[in-house]
């Protein structure tokens, strides 16, 4: 079993649950990011050495070169693509150099500026790699946890939108085989044709069937207050949104629009699933006695298990 599998797995648990999931993916989160510090933390060690005798400016030779993807370039001197985009306009190469290139000679001047007016205040990182020790000054130090702190935002931001999606669809077809619903009534696609708008197509979760119709299924793993909770379901024109938490206002606009919503965190939590499958006219089976040994079964044949 992957890791990515045992942390989806242990989500949808906590979700069915009514639990709070979100200390499957900090585990992760954590664990990716200390192995990022020190990964980052050898080569930075490797990137002065090898420098010390030219006395070039290493952490620019190493960390911002002509080799490395725009990803990296930006956040190795602080930045994220993100913001060079909304604030050049543009995302391309020479623009992303050009931006990455004037935030770190910045950088450096309010370092240096910051280390002038705290002269009684240092602070110096030593790095021991195969018996060799390398010192980095106080500047260097702090450029150095900088670019760590924004690696961990962009790990955050990619782990948390990444987990989101690889749940979205083992959840549904997790909920839609606890109630024992045919295969012929529910379909995982990536994308569907909109009929009103020709060729263009939309990404979507999941489909429940029945009667000859498709209904949409959206699911959004969030908390209250999050601005995209129902904005992205009501552009996808869903009739079924699945969330881990909901506001007031979201299940009165969806109540609204007729809507059949499920809060997984709600007292009722997941087994208002069966109150939708009723609506929709959807056959499915009382959920079973023994839940857990049924919910571990799913996950052996969901993610194709041999033990």
């Amino acid at each position: 079993m992957t890791v990515t599998e045992r942390v989806v797995r242990n989500v949808i648990r906590k979700l069915l649950r009514g639990e709070d999931y979100r200390s499957e993916v900090t585990e992760i989160l954590d664990a990716s990011f200390l192995q990022v510090v020190t990964d980052f933390c050898k080569e930075a060690a490797r990137a002065k050495q090898g420098s010390k005798a030219s006395g070039e400016d290493w952490y620019r030779k190493g960390f911002l070169g002509e080799n490395l993807a725009s990803d990296d370039l930006a956040t190795n001197a602080g930045l994220n693509m993100k913001t060079i985009r909304n604030r050049h306009k543009s995302g391309k190469r020479q623009v992303v150099r050009d931006a990455v290139n004037q935030h770190y000679d910045a950088l450096k001047a309010l370092m240096q500026d910051l280390a002038e007016l705290e002269p009684r205040f240092d602070l110096t990182l030593a790095i021991k790699n195969q018996g060799a020790e390398v010192a980095f000054t106080m500047g260097e130090s702090l450029l150095l946890m900088n670019t760590l702190a924004v690696k961990r935002a962009a790990l955050r931001g990619g782990l948390w939108s990444t987990t989101g999606k690889q749940v979205e669809k083992p959840l549904m077809r997790t909920l839609c085989m606890l109630y024992d619903v045919p295969e012929a009534h529910y379909s995982q696609l990536g994308q569907q044709r909109d009929s009103a708008e020709g060729a263009f197509t939309r990404e979507v979760d999941f489909f429940l069937a029945s009667n000859a119709r498709e209904y949409r299924c959206e699911v959004k793993l969030m908390g209250k207050g999050n601005p995209e909770s129902a904005d992205a379901f009501f552009a996808r024109s869903s009739q079924v949104f699945i969330a881990d938490t909901l506001s007031q206002t979201n299940k009165s606009q969806l109540d609204s629009h007729g809507v059949h919503w499920v809060e997984l965190s709600s007292p009722e939590g997941f087994r208002k699933f069966a109150n939708v499958l009723d609506s929709l006219q959807i056959p499915h089976a009382p959920l079973p006695d023994n839940l857990d040994t049924h919910l571990e079964q799913i996950f052996s044949r969901l993610f194709g298990d041999t033990n």
